[in-house]
């Protein structure tokens, strides 16, 4: 399949977009009017750059506002278009996209509408021009692409077909099933975007929150499998109008792009299984995904390894070792592995670096990953220290994957640590929770799901004191690994950069937290206070007994339930930009007491106030 997205998506010059999509790997581009008008660079100066980076020029757009309109208008119209066919003819393309009237059209008829696009058929055939007919959701007259297809066969020219826009379609609800009896050859070019889920007019949502495929709520795969269908076997493209993208840096934005391709191209193959094989659009397959088997470490990187390991001995972490070769430590607890790094951490008092994910082929996960465009962790070891692959996350995280043969073996590397003095309570990692940086999150949310093969939660808001959090769980179908994305609200980017004001966590599982409190408490662990006012408001709430009331008082504790069961935790100091929380689930409990957020970021927020006094 030949791949494509419009310069609109990208920030920068033209020039720097064009160089971006092809380091990302894109087959061509869609050269969006205004970036070429606003760029240093001639028509042929720009064709003769794709040429030398080797990307096709795929469409020329967008042409606005042509049909519907009396004949004085039609005339400025016909000549305005021949300027741009001139245009094209320059920079070597064929193809332009006529987007449906939205706001000159007085005539609602559509013999008028296919006669006018006959005429400027007729014209663009005489520069060797084809007409792709988009409906825009919101245009005036013509908003669906049924209807557009319609008069595209009343137009009867060979060179005018459709365009097909997958937000266009799915963001008005409308049923993609009628693509695949379009006759392909008659689809001249395919966009796709994305979009979260919203209740606002279409022409805002689609101006400001169009997303790459998987980061946001549409079918995309069912989408695409209509089109397969149709027979279509031309360029599919991405169209994406985003604020946060036009802003971020245009090399990641690209990757992120193609990466979202190559996983609905998978998702597709999917969906049709052997029917797909019938067609003319060859899909790619990625590598198998696996299901994670639970995390294999998470790792905490600062220049005070002190402070983080007398948190962990608090909470009944026992030492595992320091690396014969590296100034790394290994702290264990049940199935909990955190890994104290001090490697190139000069600044950084304390943060989540990365972790591993345990699953059953890492070799395979790793083909997969390279697949997906994820940038490799550069790592040396040494001839008898185990290779473990790594990448990148767009949050900066490493992310290694490892089996537990490998596991068994990367231990061995830090001998034997003093053991515990009294059995542990933590059974395992329950959940890591990473602070985004505003630009990276949706590209973040992609990544996890399509390299970790991991499912994505609706989406959640929790205020704070330093504004609306916006959160994202990823997880396994069965809990055993979720990660929880909080976006840091735009303008408080640096606060990661400082190492305090905005924190990320790792929770760590027991069967006991009352018991492990109290422990805590005894090695002089610091938990983060709870106000007096929470505690009454779950009086109110849960009518629990008051031992129960006095015992949650007595150690910080928070708690939450809903229909399945209970959910107990409590949190630490934060060191940095990292805390510890400790969650006790009972009886099915599967959420992650999101009531409670505001207390803790409430909480911390104070906490950090009067430590900057």
């Amino acid at each position: 399949m030949r791949t494509s997205i419009a310069t609109v998506c990208l920030s920068g010059t033209l020039e720097e977009k064009m160089l971006a999509c092809a380091k990302a790997g894109f087959d061509g581009i869609e050269i969006f009017e205004q970036d070429l008008t606003v760029s240093s660079s001639s028509p042929e100066e720009v064709r003769a750059l794709a040429a030398r980076l080797g990307l096709s020029l795929d469409l020329f757009q967008p042409f606005r506002d042509f049909e519907g309109v009396d004949q004085d208008t039609l005339q400025q119209n016909l000549h305005r278009a021949e300027q741009k066919f001139k245009l094209m003819q320059r920079l070597g393309m064929d193809l332009v996209l006529l987007c449906s009237n939205v706001a000159t059209a007085t005539i609602n008829d559509d013999e008028l509408f296919a006669g006018q696009i006959r005429q400027l058929a007729d014209l663009a055939a005489g520069y060797g021009v084809r007409i792709a007919y988009e409906a825009l959701a919101w245009g005036k007259y013509v908003n669906t692409y049924q209807h557009s297809w319609k008069i595209a066969r009343m137009v009867d020219r060979e060179n005018v077909g459709i365009c097909l826009d997958s937000f266009h379609i799915l963001s008005r609800g409308d049923d993609p099933a009628d693509i695949a009896g379009i006759p392909g050859e008659k689809i001249f070019f395919v966009q796709l975007a994305d979009a979260p889920v919203m209740s606002m007019d279409i022409l805002s949502w689609s101006r400001h929150y169009r997303v790459f495929p998987g980061e946001g709520g549409f079918a995309l795969d069912d989408f695409m499998a209509q089109l397969v269908r149709s027979g279509y076997d031309g360029i599919v493209s991405l169209e994406i109008f985003n604020d946060v993208f036009r802003q971020s840096n245009v090399v990641h934005t690209a990757v992120d792009g193609l990466r979202s391709l190559i996983w609905l191209q998978d998702r597709t193959l999917q969906l049709m299984q052997d029917e797909a094989e019938r067609y003319p659009l060859q899909l790619t397959a990625l590598p198998r995904a696996q299901a994670p088997n639970g995390f294999d470490y998470a790792e905490v990187r600062t220049e005070d390894p002190e402070q983080v390991a007398a948190m962990l001995s608090q909470l009944g972490f026992g030492f595992h070792g320091q690396h014969r070769r590296k100034p790394v430590q290994l702290w264990k607890a049940g199935d909990a592995r955190i890994i104290i790094n001090t490697q190139r951490s000069r600044g950084i008092t304390a943060q989540v670096s990365g972790f591993g994910i345990q699953v059953d082929d890492d070799a395979l996960a790793a083909q997969r990953a390279r697949a997906l465009r994820a940038p490799r962790v550069p790592r040396h070891q040494t001839g008898d220290e185990q290779a473990l692959a790594g990448f990148t996350a767009p949050d900066r995280r490493e992310v290694f994957f490892s089996r537990a043969a490998v596991t068994a073996s990367w231990e061995e590397e830090f001998g034997v640590g003093a053991p515990a003095a009294e059995p542990g309570l933590v059974t395992g990692i329950d959940h890591i929770n990473l602070a985004q940086p505003w630009q990276a999150f949706d590209e973040s949310v992609l990544f996890y799901t399509s390299t970790l093969n991991l499912q994505a939660n609706a989406g959640t808001e929790v205020p704070s004191p330093m504004g609306l959090v916006r959160s994202q769980v990823l997880r396994t179908g069965d809990g055993i690994v979720r990660l929880a994305l909080n976006i840091v609200p735009q303008g408080l980017e640096a606060a990661i950069e400082r190492n305090h004001e905005y924190p990320e966590h790792i929770a760590v599982a027991t069967d006991d937290i009352v018991l492990l409190a109290r422990r805590a408490i005894a090695a002089g662990m610091e938990f983060l206070p709870v106000p007096e006012n929470y505690y009454e408001d779950l009086a109110a709430r849960f009518h629990l007994p008051e031992p129960v009331l006095q015992t949650l008082r007595e150690l910080n504790l928070l708690y939450d339930r809903d229909e399945r069961g209970v959910f107990l935790h409590f949190y630490t100091a934060t060191v940095g930009n990292l805390f510890f929380e400790v969650v006790e689930r009972r009886d099915g409990y599967d959420g992650y007491g999101a009531p409670n957020a505001p207390v803790r970021l409430a909480a911390q927020f104070e906490r950090n106030r009067l430590a900057g006094r």
